[in-house]
């Protein structure tokens, strides 16, 4: 299996990027259509456990969309073969002073295009967070 082909990082960075600003200005329909349409599709939030798209769609399209915003960092997405992902990043928002958070999606391509079949979505302490000596 091939790791990190060039193109499909290239690919998948654009679907992630896609979905980030879809995040922070409230695009529910990008939103909705990152999500693979299926009942085995899973988001777990900071607050919610969502499983199948029914579920995470209604989630967004109720959402408040206030406190949005945020910053990413130590972005890493990481490629199997042409039609597998994991990206993973940290982000911190102002209305979130001291906290960290930390998401993970997994990415398929399917024939119609990249979609996150998982997500989990976690806020921790700042200094809670284990850091190399």
């Amino acid at each position: 299996m091939e790791v990190d082909l060039p193109e499909v990082v290239a690919e998948v960075t654009a679907a992630f990027n896609r979905y980030e600003k879809a995040l922070v200005t409230n695009d529910v329909a990008v939103l909705d259509d990152t999500f693979r349409v299926d009942p085995r599709t899973i988001r777990y939030g900071t607050q919610e456990i969502l499983y199948g798209f029914d579920e995470i769609a209604a989630f967004r399209a109720a959402r408040v969309p206030v406190g949005l915003m945020r910053s990413i960092s130590k972005t890493v997405i990481t490629t199997y073969g042409r039609d597998f992902a994991v990206a993973s990043t940290l982000f911190h928002r102002e209305t979130m002073p001291g906290k960290v958070g930390r998401q993970m999606q997994t990415w398929v391509r399917f024939p119609d295009g990249w979609h996150v079949v998982a997500t989990h979505v976690s806020v921790i302490d700042e200094k809670d967070v284990w850091k190399k000596p």
